[in-house]
């Protein structure tokens, strides 16, 4: 359980690992936060006596936010922590993210990343079918190096990445970023409900009222402070990117833009769930295997087992 999520977007799943992530109820981090909580749990379960509610049990899936949803972590290889991979993954349809970022401090300084879909249509229906454009900024603090590894494409993608002719004051960036963010938790613009124990009539109930907790920050790498930054010419990757080669990135400020990237709808189901849809298992297979004449597998197998 630690690493399902981690494993699934490692290997081309990651709508899976979101989905799975973003659901609501029992046993998601969904059900912690809305119960208050500002630590991990021991248990998926709330409890006041029974389970620790200051716990590492279930905390992968905070180390897969920054490493897998942002897509920057600290490379296996490296000595000291000086070089990070760089390597993001994104959601078929933007309804389910249409950004994240994350920093990631080393002895050689910050490093950074930030993504973001771009030309989305007004029309958030169009949302899971529209062609949009995806903008990655990744900052290496001088002394550190980065890989930049592909997410997985598809066939029409275009890649192309340049850097910054000249550093920018990233320290003004940071702290005007900081400055908006805190006022928009300030404003609780997070979660919008809780829940809360009614005593008397012993049940749970919905109780309606905005937090700071959850409240969505864009990163100091697109903020508004950066719009000037003068760039090289861009040189396209995108042999190396569909190759699955990685790309290595020296110290300094770098965009990476993937045009042609397609939307795509996620299948639903009536509990809001992906584990345990109808429409992942074959129809001439079983429950649990769609081969049931060898031990081969594939994800569409291992949902019933998540």
């Amino acid at each position: 359980i630690r690493y399902a999520l981690k494993t699934l977007s490692d290997m081309g799943f990651h709508h899976i690992a979101l989905r799975k992530a973003s659901g609501i109820g029992f046993g998601t981090t969904e059900y912690m936060l809305t119960h208050n909580a500002t630590t991990m749990w021991e248990s998926w379960w709330r409890s006041e006596d029974l389970y620790s509610r200051n716990h590492p049990m279930l905390g992968a899936s905070a180390e897969w936010m920054s490493s897998s949803v942002a897509g920057i972590s600290v490379h296996p290889t490296t000595v000291g922590g000086r070089q990070v991979l760089f390597w993001p993954r994104f959601p078929k349809s933007a309804k389910s993210l249409e950004y994240a970022s994350a920093i990631q401090g080393t002895i050689a300084g910050d490093f950074a990343i930030a993504w973001r879909f771009e030309n989305l249509p007004e029309d958030r229906n169009e949302y899971d079918s529209a062609i949009v454009t995806v903008r990655i900024r990744l900052l290496v603090p001088p002394g550190g190096s980065g890989i930049l590894r592909s997410p997985f494409l598809r066939t029409d993608e275009k890649v192309s990445i340049k850097y910054a002719s000249s550093t920018p004051d990233l320290f003004e960036a940071k702290s005007a970023a900081d400055d908006e963010c805190s006022n928009r938790r300030e404003a609780r613009l997070g979660f919008p409900y809780s829940w809360e124990y009614d005593r008397i009539n012993s049940r749970w109930y919905r109780h309606y009222s905005s937090k700071s907790i959850g409240t969505p920050c864009l990163s100091f790498l697109f903020h508004t402070t950066l719009d000037d930054v003068t760039w090289s010419a861009s040189r396209d990757i995108t042999q190396s990117f569909t190759e699955g080669t990685d790309e290595p990135v020296a110290p300094g400020l770098y965009e990476v833009i993937i045009t042609e990237w397609q939307l795509e709808e996620e299948i639903e189901s009536s509990e809001g769930r992906t584990g345990n849809l109808f429409e992942y298992v074959k129809q001439n297979g079983s429950p649990y295997c769609n081969d049931e004449s060898s031990f081969e597998w594939d994800i569409n197998d291992a949902t019933h087992i998540i």
